[in-house]
C-alpha cells in the first residue's frame, strides 16, 4: 500500500474532470480546476473529511467498494482503475460482480438520464450502478458479492425477489432470464463464474431446470415491464437497452408506456424518492 502516492494520484484524475462531464454544473467561479473535493466524495458516496484524508496520503487502507466508487466517480479507464487498486494495497477485482468495471461512457450517458429511471447491469444481471429514480423505482442493489449479486439468481432462489412484477408477469420473465443467461454463458465461452451460476440455479430451482432444458435462447435487449411500487402503484414501462461492445454490460433505462398513466406515477415516485433520501441524511 503507498497511501502517499494514492492520494498524489486521486488528485491529479480529479483535476482533469469537467464538471459537466459526470452531471455536475461548471461555473465561471470555480477556484480549482476539475472536481473539487466535496464533489468526488458526493460521487462516490464518502464523506468529504474521509476524502480528504485519502488525498493527504493518511488514514486507513481503503476498502474494495470505496476504490470501485471512486474509480468510477472519476470516470477512470480499466487501466487507471487496476493502478489505484494497485496503489492501495487491494487486488483487482474480477471483471463479474458489483464491483466490476464500468466504462466511463457509459456512466456518461447514465449521468445523463437524469429524468428516467436508469441502470448499468452485466449480462449476469448484476446492478452496477443505479441513477436515484432507478434506487426509488427498484430499490438499491445489494452490497455483497457471490451469485446473489444477480437479480436473475435471486429470481429463481428468493420468492421476496419476484415482488417487483404482478404474479401473471411471472412466466414470462422467468423464459427471458433464462434465455438471457443461456445468450450470456454462450458469448463468454468457458466463463468459470458464469458457468457457476447457472450450474447452482440448475441445481437449486426446478423451475429454472425446465426453463434450462428447452434451450431458448435470446438477449433482452427491449422489454415492457409492469413494475409493482410499494407507494405508487403499478408502473406500465418500456425498458430499452443499450449493450457495450463485448455486449457484458448494458444500460437500462425505463420510460412509461404510451397510453398508460405511466408519466404521472414516475413524477410522484421522484418526489417520494427525494423524499425518502433526505429522511436518510
Amino acid at each position: 500500500m503507498n497511501l502517499a502516492e494514492l492520494g498524489v494520484f486521486l488528485r491529479s484524475r480529479r483535476a482533469r474532470i469537467r464538471p459537466g462531464e459526470v452531471g455536475l454544473p461548471g461555473g465561471p467561479r470555480r477556484r480549482v480546476p476539475g472536481l473539487r473535493r466535496d464533489e468526488v466524495a458526493n460521487l462516490a458516496g464518502a464523506s468529504v473529511d474521509y476524502y480528504t484524508e485519502l488525498e493527504r496520503g493518511r488514514g486507513a487502507q481503503p476498502s474494495a467498494q470505496m476504490l470501485a466508487a471512486l474509480a468510477r466517480a472519476l470516470r477512470l479507464d480499466s487501466d487507471e482503475r487496476a493502478h489505484l487498486f494497485h496503489l492501495a494495497g487491494r487486488p483487482v477485482p474480477p471483471p463479474h460482480g458489483h464491483l466490476a468495471h464500468v466504462q466511463p461512457a457509459m456512466l456518461d450517458l447514465l449521468g445523463r438520464l437524469t429524468g428516467t429511471p436508469a441502470q448499468i447491469i452485466t449480462d449476469l444481471h448484476e446492478t452496477l450502478v443505479q441513477n436515484p429514480l432507478a434506487v426509488a423505482l427498484l430499490g438499491a442493489h445489494p452490497r455483497g458479492g457471490g451469485f446473489e449479486a444477480s437479480f436473475a439468481y435471486r429470481w429463481f432462489t428468493d420468492p421476496a425477489a419476484r415482488a417487483v412484477y404482478p404474479p401473471e408477469d411471472h412466466q414470462h420473465q422467468s423464459e427471458a432470464f433464462a434465455a438471457d443467461l443461456r445468450a450470456a454463458l454462450g458469448r463468454r465461452g468457458r466463463d468459470r463464474h458464469a458457468e457457476e451460476l447457472v450450474a447452482r440455479l440448475r441445481r437449486l430451482s426446478t423451475e429454472f431446470e425446465e426453463l434450462w432444458a428447452r434451450g431458448d435462447v435470446a438477449v433482452r435487449r427491449r422489454d415492457s415491464k409492469r413494475i409493482v411500487h410499494p407507494e405508487v402503484g403499478v408502473l406500465d414501462l418500456d425498458c430499452l437497452t443499450l449493450l457495450s461492445e463485448d455486449g457484458r454490460q448494458r444500460l437500462l433505462w425505463f420510460v412509461p408506456r404510451a397510453g398508460t398513466d405511466a408519466a404521472d406515477r414516475l413524477r410522484l415516485l421522484e418526489v417520494v424518492g427525494s423524499q425518502e433520501l433526505g429522511s436518510t441524511r
